[in-house]
């Protein structure tokens, strides 16, 4: 289960909206670090749970259903799905029930479901598109906020979700790097030597393409849209890389993330700076389930013991109000989202003046 809804392995991307595009399960995977270091001296200011502003509403969908699975695209902007009753999948007697927002969280708008009855319910947002999953029926795809769905099946994602995960994408079907546009993605004129690119990544006039092949990172940089590669060496501080995925912090600044093959240990971190750069950690806790970059080389991270950032060499805790259960990502508009079953915390604002809110929606 994933918050109150089944994995399912389709190919659709998982997109953190500031890192380009990556393969893997669409959904965020489940939450899952030793005593950390003294706190770095240059860390974004630490709202404390205090000061988190609380939007909580309760909506009237009816006795029984469990609390939704809620996603946002940007800060002002979000869904929510309530598809379990009691544990179980909707059914009649408790169909799907799709929310809508547009102002954070402080009001909800019902939208109509096109398929409430089905085996296993799914939500996918990315900017200017809502996709349902309703198996075994298919996908039901929106472009206008949820107001009307365009119906498709088959296992693979509707091209409008495709289309949404950037300029730049990993064909799942080939392996390729391939551009994207209208309706289709075209191979680009030469594919990186990645043997297996795992995502790409667009940092300012870089387009950044890594992944991993028998434990060992490669990564290489085109400064032509793809017509010409540089393989760049990716030297790995120890141990073996699972997950290699090009992000791209708020600066512009292209950046790695090497996750263990077991996906729950600490990453090791990168940044570009005309060649790969590792990104010291000192103090940092056994492991992690979330990394988000932050301005000037820095990296957020989450994880079972807590809240930190990696910072000057280091790794130190922060003060948000973040729990072990929210997995950590940057939306469309720059905002900080934490997301956990039944509730997101938000974090809109320029880096250094983020105020946190937390959204809840409960059923009625």
């Amino acid at each position: 289960m994933a918050g109150r809804f089944r994995r399912r392995a389709v190919a659709l991307l998982l997109v953190p909206l500031v890192a380009g595009c990556s393969i893997g399960d669409v959904r965020r995977p489940p939450p899952d670090r030793t005593a950390p270091s003294p706190r770095p001296a240059a860390t974004e200011p630490a709202p404390t749970a205090a000061e988190v502003e609380l939007r909580e509403v309760r909506v009237p969908v009816g006795k029984g259903y469990d609390q939704p699975y809620v996603e946002f695209v940007s800060a002002e902007r979000g869904y929510a799905l309530f598809a379990g009753c009691s544990g179980r999948p909707p059914g009649r007697d408790c169909p799907a029930v799709l929310y809508a927002t547009t102002d954070g969280g402080r009001s909800w708008r019902r939208l109509t479901h096109p398929r409430p009855v089905a085996d296993d319910q799914q939500l996918y947002v990315a900017p200017g598109v809502l996709v349902l999953l309703a198996e075994p029926h298919g996908w039901y795809t929106s472009t206008d906020g949820g107001r009307t769905f365009a119906h498709s099946r088959g296992e693979q994602a509707p091209a409008e979700w495709r289309a949404a995960q950037g300029s730049y994408q990993i064909d799942e079907a080939t392996g390729r790097v391939v551009r994207w546009a209208g309706r289709r993605g075209t191979p680009l004129p030469a594919q990186p030597p990645v043997p297996v690119p795992h995502g790409v990544a667009e940092a300012r006039d870089l387009l950044v393409v890594a992944g991993v092949d028998g434990g060992k990172a490669y990564a290489a940089v085109s400064t032509d849209r793809g017509r010409t590669w540089q393989r760049t060496p990716v030297p790995v501080p120890g141990g073996e890389i699972g997950v290699l995925r090009p992000v791209v912090g708020p600066d512009g600044e292209a950046r790695l993330v090497g996750w263990p093959p077991d996906r729950t240990g600490f990453p090791a971190l990168w940044r570009y700076l005309g060649r790969w750069v590792p990104v010291p950690a000192a103090g940092h806790p056994a492991r992690a389930n979330s990394v988000v970059p932050l301005s000037t080389g820095r990296f957020a991270v989450n994880g079972p013991d807590g809240v930190g950032v990696v910072a000057d060499g280091r790794y130190g805790p922060l003060d948000w109000p973040v729990g072990p259960q929210h997995h950590l990502t940057l939306l469309v508009d720059g905002a900080m989202a934490g997301s956990a079953s039944g509730e997101v915390l938000l974090a809109p604002g320029p880096v250094g003046d983020r105020r946190w809110v937390r959204v809840v929606l409960s059923p009625a």
